[in-house]
Order: structure tokens, then sequence, then C-alpha cells
């Protein structure tokens, strides 16, 4: 078994409110709805479990599941790291959302998340791996950014 990572760092500025953004960023039905590859996020407390498709990587299938303790700070920001209780889980996300008042008005959000999975393959196939998975995270992110938008009536 080796350990893969993939990361995620952008930033948008939006027209809609604070309070709309936060709104639509802390609902997990939304939120599954409009990610790609995520079929469901249950959600208890402040643990988010979430719930992917399977997944083609290199010779492998895989049907990541998650579950993440979730640090809302209202308007602000969302911080979220793996749940240490879930070390069977072998896909873990940690990271963070920041939303901030843009000057020209609307809302600037940033994110950034890092994607560590352990699957068994070894090491040298880092590099096919990670490219995979770039691409997938890639992908999630411009599907994701569209549908909010969508969402926000901005696009």
């Amino acid at each position: 078994m080796a350990t893969f990572r993939a990361r995620d760092r952008s930033s948008a500025v939006l027209r809609s409110s604070r309070s709309e953004v936060w709104a639509a960023l802390t609902d997990a039905e939304l939120i599954a709805r409009i990610t790609p590859y995520v079929t469901s996020i249950d959600v208890d407390g402040d643990r988010w479990t979430w719930r992917m498709v399977t997944l083609p990587v290199l010779s492998l299938s895989v049907a990541p599941q998650f579950t993440e303790v979730m640090e809302l700070h209202p308007e602000e920001r969302i911080d979220f790291s793996h749940d240490p209780a879930r070390s069977e889980e072998t896909t873990a996300v940690e990271g963070s959302y920041v939303l901030a008042d843009h000057a020209g008005g609307g809302t600037e959000v940033s994110i950034d998340l890092e994607i560590a999975t352990r699957l068994p393959l070894p090491g040298l196939a880092r590099p096919a791996v990670e490219r995979v998975m770039a691409g997938v995270v890639k992908h999630m992110g411009t599907v994701f950014s569209r549908n909010l938008l969508k969402h926000l009536g901005e696009a």
C-alpha cells in the first residue's frame, strides 16, 4: 500500500453575498448534487461522510468513502479534516474554504484542499496515479464551480 495525493487551490469572485455562498457551501445535499462523482453526503453532527462513484485508477477501481470533521466559522471559513476515528477509510481530505467580502462587491471564495488515498499499488506508480488523481480533481472543481454559479443564479 502506498499513499497518493492530489491538491487543488483556487479562488474566484462571485456576485452573490457571503450569506448566499455560505448557505450553498454548508448544504450537504446541494454539494452532493452539484459535485461530480459524489453520490451522497451523510451528515451526523460535525461529521460529513462522503460517498463517491467507482473510479478507475490504473488497474484498480476504487469507490472512495471518507468522513470529514467540519469546522464551520459562519460566513468566514469552513475547515475540514479527516475523522481520526475512521482509520479504516483509505481516502482522506484536508482543507478549507475561505469567504471574504470583495472590494468591488460580492464574495471572494478560496479553496485549498488535498486528497490522500491509500491504494494497493507500489510507490513507483506514484507519477501515473497522481496524474490521474489530479485530472479527476481538476474536473470535479471545474464542474462544481460551474454548478455552484448556476445554483447562485450567476451563470
